[in-house]
């Protein structure tokens, strides 16, 4: 029996309990804390101590009234000391942002691919996550970790990018590629995590999110792919291979146009990038959209849907166009449709929420696989 690893498991489980209920609600005590938590009062209070000496807390002082006995303290999550790296590999760019925990974009960067290789992609984006790491001693930040969206497929069980057609990739063994890339770059060690870009985006409005979304989300990416990043039940839904949300390749029309992927009449033919831009009318492609849109709804029954991606940015007008797509299909059925909303941090949701899934991680022990990399600086051993 390993007793100590339970017992670690354990401590970083309670360390999450307290961490997500500060998210949820800024301000609590420790005795509020306790409460909620269920955890005893000095347990709480060990925890407490350990997360603001490592930067993830913080106190607000308060002055006793009158008359009164010992306040209780406020507690909030702590934006000023804990950074997180995001990358999004996009099909034309790759974009870097640095984050606090709290959301707060501090410093961001885009770049155009220089060359679509894998290996030349990760040595360029190891650069670009060196240049976001010399940003944090200027801020006091101490790094926690980096996220990594990629666009297509990744099987997170392996490592693996699976399946990228706009990028021309299938089958490329990642993790080593990038880890090697970041070493090279004088990168420090720390956690680092991959998944669908798309997938991020949708941590990117689920872990920053205004409190809409609660235990589900589905973020549609329009660009020159179309993926989607879907949140169940609080968890990431990746599938077996990590190729949930390729609805970029769903069909809309049997022997219709041939895609990217080899398939024909996938859904990128009539809203991708390439498909818009042929449109006399591109905010037209929001018809489809709205069917996709639609389809996600009825299969999945999320609380809130996001569209986002380079697409919407470029032709602002397909949303309007999806979103009347969306009520007519729930006006004849006679169903309230889930909230639609645009990405709230645009052109930057994919980054962001690739910065996001160390987060999701973090606060996640029991539902989370080992990082590519493990922190091994001295004052994050117990977290790594």
């Amino acid at each position: 029996m390993k007793t100590t690893g339970d017992q670690q498991l354990v401590k970083r489980i309670n360390r999450s309990v307290l961490l997500r209920l500060l998210r949820a609600q800024s301000g609590l005590s420790r005795a509020q804390l306790a409460q909620a938590s269920g955890l005893t009062k000095s347990t709480v209070s060990l925890l407490v101590r350990e997360l603001i000496d490592e930067g993830w807390l913080s106190e607000t002082s308060v002055t006793p009234a009158s008359g009164q006995g010992r306040p209780s303290t406020p507690l909030h999550l702590d934006g000023t000391t804990r950074g997180l790296i995001g990358v999004e590999v996009a099909v034309e760019a790759l974009r870097v942002v640095g984050i606090s925990i709290t959301g707060e974009v501090f410093w961001s960067v885009e770049e155009p691919l220089a060359d679509t290789a894998p290996k030349a992609v990760c040595q360029q984006a190891a650069q670009l996550v060196a240049q976001a790491c010399a940003q944090l001693p200027q801020r006091q930040v101490r790094l926690t970790g980096i996220g990594i969206g990629l666009p297509g497929a990744f099987d997170d069980a392996t490592g693996v990018l699976r399946f990228a057609p706009n990028l021309g990739w299938r089958n490329v063994d990642f993790v080593p590629l990038i880890t090697q890339a970041l070493s090279l770059a004088g990168v420090p060690e720390v956690a680092v995590h991959v998944q669908n870009e798309a997938d991020t985006a949708a941590l990117s409005e689920y872990e920053f999110s205004p409190g809409d979304a609660q235990d589900s989300l589905i973020f549609v990416s329009c660009g020159a792919g179309v993926g989607a990043g879907i949140v169940l039940n609080d968890r990431l839904f990746t599938g077996a291979q990590g190729m949930a949300g390729e609805i970029g390749h769903s069909i809309l029309q049997v022997d219709g146009m041939r895609c990217s992927c080899g398939r024909q009449g996938c859904a990128e033919t009539f809203f991708g990038a390439r498909a818009l831009a042929q449109l006399p009318d591109p905010a037209q492609g929001g018809r489809y959209l709205g069917v996709v849109l639609q389809n996600l709804w009825t299969t999945f029954n999320p609380r809130v849907l996001v569209v986002g991606g380079p697409s919407c940015e470029r032709y602002p007008a397909i949303l309007p166009v999806a979103q009347a797509s969306l009520q007519a299909y729930a006006d004849s059925a006679g169903m309230v449709a889930p909230t639609l909303r645009p990405a709230r941090f645009g052109l930057l949701a994919s980054a962001v929420g690739a910065a996001a899934l160390v987060l999701h991680h973090e606060l996640r022990p029991m539902h989370t696989r080992t990082p590519l990399l493990v922190a091994s600086t001295p004052d994050d051993t117990e977290n790594s």
